[in-house]
């Protein structure tokens, strides 16, 4: 499930990204339009734009903390424990290559 998740969340932060990125184009498509109305929408969106790219850095920054922690477990779980993650590892080839050879 949680991998589901982090990849859920990397979905997410490439899809915001794209938005980002369409709403910058925007703009700069706007930028010769005049009015007080267009004016005025143009400098709420880059409000809220700036607040969009600082949430997805402080999203990404928790993602990729969050990465670290999880390869670091798995880093001292197999430092602890180094027969079990071998004979882990060759249980699962074995497993693999049963599977193969019968294809």
């Amino acid at each position: 499930m949680n991998e589901v998740s982090d990849v859920t969340k990397d979905k997410l932060i490439s899809d915001i990204k794209l938005v980002i990125a369409d709403t910058e184009e925007l703009l700069r498509a706007t930028a010769g339009q005049t009015g007080e109305k267009i004016a005025e929408i143009r400098a709420k969106t880059q409000d809220r734009l700036a607040a969009a790219k600082i949430k997805m850095a402080e999203a990404e920054a928790a993602l990729v903390d969050k990465a670290k922690q999880v390869g670091r477990a798995a880093d001292d779980y197999v430092h602890d424990n180094p027969w079990r993650s071998v004979g882990v590892a060759a249980g699962f080839g074995f497993i693999v290559g049963l599977l193969i050879g019968r294809r």
